[in-house]
């Protein structure tokens, strides 16, 4: 529990800083514009290609640990479609809602896996990575595609927007890698270790610096739509599952603390780059980070 927590405050502190940085000092949109761009499109997925390339997957219970978080992702994501029709949330608004409930931010799953297991929970939390990063990603993708600013991409230019996704394409890549059994170089796994090692401070800082706390405020409503799907619904969901498939211990731990982490800081730079609401994006991951700080000890009580 007290690594999760420790995991928790950095976060939220960087993102402060990031929200001081914007607003009182000398940075304004000429820098962080192209660093939300590096960061999404260089850096971390540095991070996920060299982390991908090296975890050992032989004696977990990959396949069922996949299908529960997997199966509560697509729980979580119709229960999403669904709340849109109830509460008439509109389109860009409903891209950030839909992200913040499914999405997953791994630098505090990692940092919370490795604290409660040492380097069998960061080779735990790596089948998370390779598994549902790339499927949440497809999923936002296709929303922003359909209900952003300029919706209604359709055909090749759809499938280009999925095939050109740096995330997607980090995560496949790595996984290949894992698959052939190929190692990287030795300079080019440093390499990508270091530009990985700027993705979170540089993220969070984005985030922070793209706040707007008006906007997050005449919102509450889709923000605690979006809080209670991601950080209650989502390990609830996959607890129930991995308990179905005979997932238990460490590995079941692991799989609901992954889905219950706030959304990603990499949520907002999509939302922004693809037309969404990316004001109610950074909304929603500030106050996800804040109510996980207390959701996700009281998860880890229950299964742990």
């Amino acid at each position: 529990m007290s690594a999760v927590l420790a995991a928790m405050v950095p976060i939220f502190a960087m993102i402060v800083v990031g929200f001081l940085m914007r607003r009182y000092g000398p940075y304004g949109d000429g820098f962080w514009v192209p660093a939300e761009r590096l960061n999404y499109f260089l850096l971390f997925p540095a991070l996920l290609v060299a982390n991908l390339a090296r975890i050992e997957l032989e004696e977990i219970q990959v396949w069922p640990m996949a299908v529960a978080m997997l199966g509560a992702v697509l729980v979580v994501a119709a229960a999403a479609y669904g709340l849109r029709h109830v509460l008439r949330i509109g389109g860009p608004a409903f891209t950030a809602v839909f992200q913040g409930a499914i999405r997953i931010n791994a630098y505090v799953a990692i940092a919370g896996a490795s604290g409660l297991y040492d380097s069998a929970g960061l080779t735990l939390v790596s089948i998370g990575i390779a598994v549902v990063i790339p499927a949440v990603n497809v999923l936002s993708v296709l929303v922003l595609a359909a209900h952003g600013v300029g919706a209604g991409l359709r055909g090749r230019i759809l499938a280009g927007q999925i095939a050109r996704n740096p995330i997607i394409l980090a995560c496949l890549f790595g996984i290949l890698l894992n698959v052939a059994g190929l190692t990287l170089p030795s300079v080019l796994a440093q390499f990508l270790d270091i530009l990985g090692r700027a993705a979170l401070p540089l993220g969070l800082m984005s985030v922070g610096a793209g706040l707007d706390l008006l906007a997050a405020r005449d919102s509450i409503r889709d923000l605690a739509a979006a809080s209670a799907l991601k950080l209650v619904l989502l390990p609830l969901a996959t607890g129930a599952l991995c308990a179905m498939l005979g997932v238990h211990g460490a590995t079941a731990s692991v799989a609901v603390l992954f889905n219950g982490c706030p959304a990603s800081a990499s949520s907002y730079i999509l939302t922004r780059q693809l037309g969404g609401d990316h004001r109610l994006m950074a909304g929603i991951i500030t106050v996800e980070t804040v109510v996980a700080m207390v959701t996700l000890p009281l998860l880890m009580l229950l299964v742990f």
